[in-house]
């Protein structure tokens, strides 16, 4: 199992814009709140181990729940699969319209977010000699990257499937079988992640590959800032694994893992941006001094976030077994 490291930096703004978060996180916050309007389900147990889940914090009147043995975080009230998936579908509607602030950065978010994780899938498809396989992507439409993962040339084909549908689907026909899938911040978002995980292993072939990206809450900013943190939101953030929680889910469903990398690089931009809007952010002493320390040392302190798979970013490669 390897870790991957990268040296491609950008700030914030050009992906995250802080400022222009807070319309968006508003709206997200309202429409769970109001699909939580009907009846309910609380989670009772860790999707990864079945322990327990203990309580955690509250985040805007939203319990959230953590499982003792991973330290992962989990919204704690759940509607029904419909209505999640009727939330999903309009969250995601809205991230694509003009309202947001996605629209302003489309560029720099496919220059600094899409291009370099198809370039991430086009090499480990070469290190695993997998040509040209049929790959399934597993989003809430509409998608950010389908058109670009059909002009890459690196797919014999492309077939995007609603998240939520898939696991409501049942057993995949006998056709439905792929060389690869992916999963970028699908296990985050989505009511049951454990029952998704399995669904898209289920339709891949023997020895295919999954591609997986997420927000972890071992990551430093998260560990940080906890429910404070801006970033962290239900729907988008229904679930935030920790990177040791995330490897024992896919170990669950019978992956093999490739790659376990957090290659992110605004950790320290991220909390040094939540202190700056709100002074009143407690963290320790050694955070702060860290935040006012010079560019060399906040920058050998990220590449060490990234070194021993601490930054928050977190993606996984694993290996579907013969």
């Amino acid at each position: 199992m390897w870790s991957i490291e990268t040296d491609q930096t950008f700030p914030l703004s050009s992906v995250k814009p802080f400022d222009g978060l807070r319309a968006y996180r508003e709206r997200c916050l309202a429409e769970t709140k109001k699909a939580l309007t009907a009846a309910t389900r609380r989670r009772e147990r860790s999707p990864i181990t079945g322990s327990p889940l203990l309580p955690y914090g509250t985040l805007e009147g939203l319990d959230y729940l953590r499982c003792p043995d991973t330290g992962s975080i989990f919204l704690a009230e759940l509607p029904s699969s419909a209505e999640w998936a009727r939330l999903l579908s309009a969250v995601s509607r809205y991230r694509q319209s003009r309202e947001t602030f996605h629209a302003e950065i489309a560029q720099t978010r496919h220059e600094n977010v899409h291009h370099p994780k198809l370039e991430w899938i086009r090499s480990t498809l070469r290190m695993q000699q997998l040509e040209r396989p049929a790959v399934l992507e597993v989003v809430t439409p509409p998608s950010d990257v389908t058109k670009l993962l059909t002009a890459s040339g690196v797919f014999r084909d492309v077939m995007t499937v609603n998240e939520m549908d898939l696991v409501m689907q049942g057993p995949p026909a006998a056709h439905e079988r792929y060389g690869a899938a992916m999963l970028f911040e699908s296990l985050d978002r989505v009511d049951d992640p454990a029952a998704l995980l399995q669904a898209v292993v289920d339709r891949l072939v023997p020895n295919g590959l999954i591609f997986i990206t997420s927000l972890v809450c071992s990551g430093f900013d998260v560990a940080v800032l906890g429910l404070r943190n801006m970033y962290l939101y239900p729907p988008d953030r229904t679930n935030c694994f920790s990177l040791h929680g995330l490897e024992r889910l896919l170990a669950a469903v019978g992956l093999m893992l490739l790659e376990v990398s957090t290659p992110g690089v605004l950790d320290l931009e991220i909390v040094d941006t939540h202190l700056r809007h709100d002074p009143t952010v407690v963290v320790s002493a050694f955070e702060r001094q860290l935040m006012t320390a010079d560019a060399e040392t906040r920058e050998a302190f990220q590449t060490f976030l990234q070194q021993h798979r601490m930054s928050s970013f977190s993606r996984m490669v694993g290996r579907k077994r013969a």
